[in-house]
Formats: C-alpha cells, structure tokens, sequence
C-alpha cells in the first residue's frame, strides 16, 4: 500500500504536532531538514509531513492563515489533546521523539540522573518533565513571536523571556501551553509580572497610570507611555488565550484601584 493511502497513527500525528509546535509557518517546507528528519523516523516523505504540519493550522479558530481544513478526526482529537493539556502531552511527545531516535529523553536534554533528588518512580519522572518543558516553553514562545519582544520589537534574544500570562499556579495542564506566553524583554517583563503593563483581549498593550506621574522622564515615556493602546506584535500561530489574559487583566486593574 502506497504512504498516501495509509492512515496516519496517533503517534504519528503526536510527533507531527510536537514539530508543529517549535517551527514557524515559513519554516513547514519538505525541504525543512527537521520535516525531513521526523519524515524519515515514521517513514513518510517530507511533503506528507509538511502537507500535515500545515493542516494543522485548519484546527486553530483564532488563526488568519488557514491550513487545508481537511482534517481527519483523530487530526482534531490529537490537537484537543495537545492543547488541553501542553505540559503532560508535550513530555510524551519528546519522548515518544527520543525513542523513535533510539535515545532516551534524558540524553537528549543532558539532564544528569545523578544530580536529581533521590526520589523515584512518577516523582523522579515530574522533575525531568518540568525540566524539559521548562527548556521548551522559552524556545516555542520566542518562535511563536519571531524572537522579538511582542511590545517593543527588539530582535535580541539575550534579552528577551518566555513570560507567563496566567500564574503558574492557576492552570497545571496549560503551564506550559505558548498560549500562555508573551515574549517580552527584561524590562517589560518584570513590568508586566508586577501588572503594571497588561494586554487586552483584543491585543492591544495597557499601562499602569502611575507611569503617567512621570511623564517627564523620556525613558519612561519612550518605554511605556509610548507603547499605551499600541497594537501587540502578533504571534505567528499561537494567540494568546482568552481566558488567560483576563485573568492578568482583572490583576492588572486590581492593582489599579490601590493606586
């Protein structure tokens, strides 16, 4: 039976969202070297992967860019799956990724055994899922923005951080979902981790009025004041959630009101 006549498996369709997840729509071409790499792990072609890695966008309301919306049923299942749920799926995915390598997920993060706590069983695996999902939350944030902060636009990933929108208390299965993540540098970081800078649910950028008591300094007006009712650098796939920006708004003007 020809490949273009075969179903694709969950764990195929696991590992194709897993490389959906890290590279951008302009990198899902069959002559991308990792499209080619998971191609030749599940014994597809390249342009099947890619056709799937851009079917894949069909599954996602909030996107402009659409993929084929052709999507099969367990296409959707896998995807509700993943995005229900990054911070368990995507460590089954890795390793799922690691064994089709022959490794094992520890090798492939060089996560030294030795130095975790002596703890054992389900305990010992958490600790290496938190570490491996710490390691791709800031990869796959930074890519979803195109390694620039989402307010400024500065193009240096020394500065910039994976910041979380929603606590990382609130939500365990979504700790880890880019739909949870902003791209930000230091200072808008640390801005928006003390709420006084927010994002609207339509996107658009919100400071804190205390800015606005020094005005006169050109640092803050070029950094904040500036930036007041500015549109979000948007992502390239994943929006941030509804859900998740409220609950930073509703902080945001909590803080507001002690002012």
């Amino acid at each position: 039976m020809k490949e273009g006549q075969t179903l694709w498996t969950k764990d195929e369709l696991m590992l194709a969202i897993n490389l959906y997840s890290k590279l951008t729509f302009g990198q899902m071409s069959q002559t991308n070297r990792d499209i080619i790499e998971l191609a030749h792990l599940i014994g597809r072609t390249p342009g099947s992967v890619a056709y799937k890695l851009v079917n894949f966008a069909s599954l996602d309301p909030r996107l402009a860019q659409k993929g084929m919306v052709n999507a099969s049923k367990l296409d959707r299942a896998v995807w509700q799956e993943y995005m229900n749920n990054w911070g368990e799926v995507f460590f089954e995915s890795e390793k799922l990724l690691a064994k089709k390598k022959h490794t094992t997920i520890e090798k492939v993060y060089e996560i030294d055994l030795d130095n975790l706590p002596n703890v054992q069983g389900k305990e010992r695996e958490r600790l290496v899922m938190v570490r491996v999902n710490q390691s791709q939350f800031r990869k796959i944030v930074l890519s979803n923005y195109n390694n620039q902060c989402c307010v400024t636009g500065i193009r240096m990933p020394e500065l910039i951080v994976a910041s979380h929108i929603a606590p990382w208390s609130i939500d365990e299965g979504n700790r880890l979902s880019p739909q949870n993540g902003l791209a930000l540098n230091t200072l808008h970081d640390k801005a928006f981790d003390r709420h006084l800078i927010t994002v609207t649910k339509d996107l658009k950028i919100k400071i804190s009025s205390r800015f606005y008591n020094y005005e006169d300094v050109l640092s803050i007006k070029q950094n904040f004041i500036d930036f007041d009712g500015k549109d979000l650098i948007a992502p390239k796939k994943f929006y941030p959630e509804i859900e998740f920006l409220k609950i930073h708004n509703d902080k945001f003007a909590l803080v507001e009101a002690n002012i």
